[in-house]
């Protein structure tokens, strides 16, 4: 017999797990308040700059402390590409304010960010973050970038036992960027500066004219549906720093 506890908790479960479904990239990302170690805030209020929305298991724990101090060493480079960052984990606020002081106590860095402390997972949730076995109580180390327009543009998923790549997330930024300011893409491996690929050909007679004529325009074609071409450096938001360089 099933109890009627059990039909809520089932109707629960049907509502968040179409939640989950619905949430993909090109998606509006969902508005909430929040309480964070730089007081409420509200997802919309960043309408008009780039969020980096991500989540991590837990504070006070080895890899954890080494991403949050990836990302405040790599801050202004963030800050460079218009973007906020915004972490969010189910411990406490006292937790995630306690945490930042051992980490500004051992290391002298400060984190510039705020960090969401959602105790009862409603966030997490919303945005799939909570470990979905459920075995621990924690948020997996998830990723969402969202744009200015508040729409979710890519979502990168890490297990607990390994961090994050700040490095490529700030390239995947940049090509997002240079995507949306060219009307352009970008090829595997691209770095700010290598040569960006051209949209294919959306007619046969567009086609034809990209066969008959390659090298119109500047470009540079391997085939009629692949070709490349470079964007004057001087016109690149965010060519490549002196830290990627070293990458």
């Amino acid at each position: 017999m099933i109890s009627k506890n059990n039909n809520v908790d089932n109707i629960n479960n049907n509502n968040l797990n179409r939640q989950r479904e619905c949430l993909t990239i090109g998606r509006i990302a969902p508005n909430f308040t929040a309480i964070t170690t730089q007081g409420p805030i509200t997802m919309s209020q960043y309408r008009g700059k780039w969020v980096l929305f991500f989540s991590h298991p837990g504070d006070f724990t080895p890899v954890c402390t080494s991403e949050f101090i990836s990302f405040a060493q790599l801050y202004p480079e963030f800050v460079k590409r218009n973007v906020q960052l915004l972490g969010i984990s189910i411990d406490s606020n006292p937790a995630h304010l306690g945490w930042f002081y051992n980490i500004l106590e051992f290391t002298g860095i400060k984190i510039p960010f705020p960090l969401i402390a959602d105790r009862d997972s409603v966030i997490a949730a919303t945005y799939g973050m909570v470990n979905p076995d459920r075995i621990y109580e924690q948020t997996v180390r998830d990723v969402f970038l969202i744009d200015p327009s508040q729409k979710i543009r890519a979502i990168l998923t890490y297990p607990a036992t390994n961090g994050r790549n700040m490095y490529e997330i700030l390239r995947l930024i940049d090509a997002l960027q240079v995507t949306d300011e060219f009307k352009v893409n970008t090829p595997a491996n691209w770095m700010p500066g290598d040569p960006v690929i051209v949209p294919y050909p959306k007619t046969f007679d567009e086609l034809l004219e990209r066969a008959n004529n390659p090298n119109i325009d500047g470009l540079n074609c391997v085939q009629w549906y692949m070709c490349y071409k470079d964007l004057p450096i001087e016109e690149i938001e965010n060519p490549p720093s002196e830290i990627e360089k070293g990458l």
